[in-house]
């Protein structure tokens, strides 16, 4: 991005904030692959409000959808849309990553460019839950992060149960070598799914035994809960509550995980959310968990919260293909597994 547009937006939103009397001084700025974020001072005692009142004004002037204002580190900042964003891609992150800790999943770009990494079996994590509208990327943002589980572990490892409702969502993770049976496809087959699961978890509970680990993706959560009704709560509810300790883990996906919808009781047992973009305010708070994260300003298209234990980080998510990834998920299929690694990752050059 070149520096004289750079200044050029810095001194528009000097202008709107000198228009409504509140004094200050953009003095730097964060470029991001999707947006950019304004470093803003004001004059000692001038209230934060005053400057994230003129969000929509800012956003009016530079010509943007909107515009997100909050403070950080002792500095307002101001963030908004790239006109060009850029993508953020999976491999080519998982190769500049390299090796990763056992069971961890890339997520994508913090604010400050750094890779941002998920451990499973942190006591601060076990299972995940994702949330967020059509068009949000919530599907492939959980896709993306169980292609890189399995990038980095081997079925010895890491096994994997996709239940998939409508079908679409896991379908290029099929060939993966750690996927169990086949997608669970339709409600009828992601009940039996979870109900093989919760099995599984007891007779691992009565041999003392967690290995291997065996995470469990489901799409459309709300969806598979309307269709399957009680059995399928109660299944969920009881591998969010014991599943840690039989290693099995949960990464659900939702549009809206409304009371209604997804019982208070389930979302208890889902310490973290990674959410996108939503409709309302009110929307923002049921997915989050806590209010005012800002979510209902986020852009879309991989633009998530990371929520965990009260804290909130923005970050863009990795994507693939889903070419890119049901090609890679058949070579690790039908090639030796630490040889194929390290084979996709010189690719990558």
């Amino acid at each position: 991005m070149r520096r004289r547009q750079l200044e050029m937006q810095s001194d528009r939103i000097e202008a709107v904030m000198a228009s409504h009397r509140v004094p200050g001084r953009v003095w730097g700025a964060t470029i991001t692959p999707r947006f950019i974020r304004f470093q803003v001072t004001t004059a000692i005692g001038t209230r934060v409000n005053k400057v994230s009142d003129l969000s929509e004004e800012i956003a009016l002037s530079l010509g943007v959808r909107s515009a997100r204002v909050y403070r950080q580190n002792g500095a307002i900042q101001v963030e908004v849309p790239r006109e060009q964003p850029e993508a953020v891609r999976l491999l080519p992150l998982c190769q500049r990553v390299g090796e990763a800790p056992p069971l961890t999943a890339v997520l994508g770009l913090d604010e400050e460019g750094t890779p941002l990494l998920l451990r499973l079996p942190s006591p601060d994590v076990v299972h995940v839950l994702v949330a967020g509208t059509t068009g949000s990327g919530k599907t492939a943002l959980a896709r993306s992060l169980l292609f890189s589980l399995a990038f980095y572990n081997s079925p010895d490892v890491l096994r994997l149960v996709l239940i998939d409702p409508k079908g679409r969502g896991f379908g290029p993770l099929a060939e993966l070598p750690h996927v169990i049976g086949r997608v669970a496809a339709g409600p009828e087959l992601g009940g039996k799914a979870l109900a093989w699961l919760v099995k599984e978890m007891e007779r691992r509970d009565a041999a003392d035994i967690s290995s291997p680990t065996i995470v469990a993706g489901v799409d459309e959560l709300a969806d598979l809960l309307v269709t399957g009704g009680k059995a399928v709560e109660l299944a969920l509810i009881r591998l969010a509550q014991r599943g840690r300790q039989a290693g099995i883990h949960l990464i659900a996906c939702t549009q809206k995980p409304s009371a209604e919808l997804v019982s208070g009781l389930l979302k208890a047992n889902f310490p973290v959310r990674l959410v996108g973009a939503v409709a309302s305010p009110e929307d923002a708070k049921v997915a989050s968990g806590i209010a005012a994260t800002g979510a209902e300003k986020l852009l879309g298209r991989g633009d998530f919260l990371l929520v965990a234990r009260g804290d909130v980080l923005r970050f863009q998510a990795a994507y693939a293909a889903d070419e890119e990834v049901a090609e890679a998920a058949r070579q690790l299929r039908h090639q030796s597994y630490p040889q194929l690694t390290g084979q996709i990752q010189a690719s990558l050059h």
